[in-house]
This record gives structure tokens, sequence and C-alpha cells, in this order.
């Protein structure tokens, strides 16, 4: 019995040893937090001069472009900030649209850019289309959708005709603008010569 003693002492030893340091690691651990909270500042964590950036759809196929002279990113809204802005669109069968700002916003995974500061839409004319230009101070475009609006008052010159109202959207896929106020209104006979032509050409089998 008594040979069996200083084993038991070493066993019940080593029991406590097992228990103290497995207390320890925990109560370290639960101590001292280790991995930081995530900064929530609105501060950019990179940048870039001549940034340009180019969003391709699940083919491949490149449908919108943003360049500026210098990009900010923030990452806790995973934002781009760019200034002296231009953005491109070139969805399969639409017209280009350019436009332009003196900043952009670009958020939501690139599907929304926000045009701040003499914006300004452009869309080129094709065989059925006079050209239209948009200006306003604020611009949002949705690159997915081909759409671009704003709630501010908006200039719009399609063709030889004008508008001004306060609120706009333009779908570029069905090709209609929608002027939500209009102040003023000036429409061409040309064009509306121009848009009979080319609606009595689509009838035609």
């Amino acid at each position: 019995m008594k040979d069996r003693i200083p084993a038991v002492i070493a066993v019940a030893l080593l029991v406590a040893l097992v228990l103290g340091t497995w207390w320890a690691a925990d109560y370290a651990q639960r101590s001292i937090p280790i991995d930081p909270p995530r900064r929530i500042s609105h501060d950019p964590d990179s940048w870039a001069d001549q940034f340009i950036m180019v969003r391709t759809d699940p083919a491949g196929i490149a449908i919108n472009r943003l360049e500026g002279v210098h990009m900010d990113h923030y990452p806790d809204d995973d934002s781009y900030k760019v200034t002296t802005a231009r953005a491109i669109g070139q969805q399969p069968g639409s017209p280009i649209t350019v436009g332009t700002s003196k900043i952009a916003i670009m958020d939501k995974d690139g599907s929304r850019i926000v045009m701040q500061g003499d914006a300004h839409l452009h869309r080129l004319p094709d065989q059925d289309h006079a050209p239209l230009d948009v200006t306003s101070q604020k611009l949002t475009l949705l690159p997915d959708k081909d759409v671009a609006y704003t709630d501010l008052p908006a200039l719009v010159v399609n063709g030889n005709s004008t508008m001004n109202g306060k609120g706009m959207r333009y779908d570029n896929k069905t090709r209609v603008l929608q002027v939500f106020s209009s102040t003023d209104v000036k429409i061409s006979a040309q064009d509306v010569q121009n848009q009979q032509q080319s609606n009595a050409k689509k009838k035609k089998p």
C-alpha cells in the first residue's frame, strides 16, 4: 500500500496540472480579444490615380466602364469615390451612354453610380434615334438595368426638342424618357416626324 502512495500523488498532481493549464488557457482566451473590432469610420483604405474599372456580364462581355483622375475606396460600405468621373454604358443591343461629373460614388457591388456636380449623360444617336443629353447636379446610373434617373431639376435635350423639369427617369433599353414635373417643354416638329417614320418602319412586316 505504501508503494502505491507516490504513484497516486503523482497522478493527482498531473490531473491538477492539466486542469490548471486548461483553466488558464480558457481565461486568457476570454480576457484578450483575438480579432480587433472592425473599423466603422468612413476613412479610405486604398487609393489610385488614373483609375479605370471595367464590369462585365456573366458571359464576360463588358457592359460598364468607370474611370477618373483619382479614386478612394472606403471599406465600411465598400464604395468608391472617383473624381473627374466618366462612366460608359455599353449594354448589348442598346445605344452607348456616356456619363460625366465632378465626383462619382460607386457602391452596391458596382450596380449603382451616383454622379454629382455638373452631371451630364449623353446617349449616342443611332439610325432610329437622335442623340439625348441630360444635365443635372446629380444623376444616378444603374448599369445593370441600363437606367438613369434624378429627383433634382434636369435639362433634357432630345434631338431638337428640350424639356426642363424636376425629376427624370430614362430607360436606355426601351428608350423611354419620363420627366415628372415639366416647367418648359419645346417639342420639335422635325423630331415628331422622324419618330413617326421610325415607328412606321417598325410596323412593316
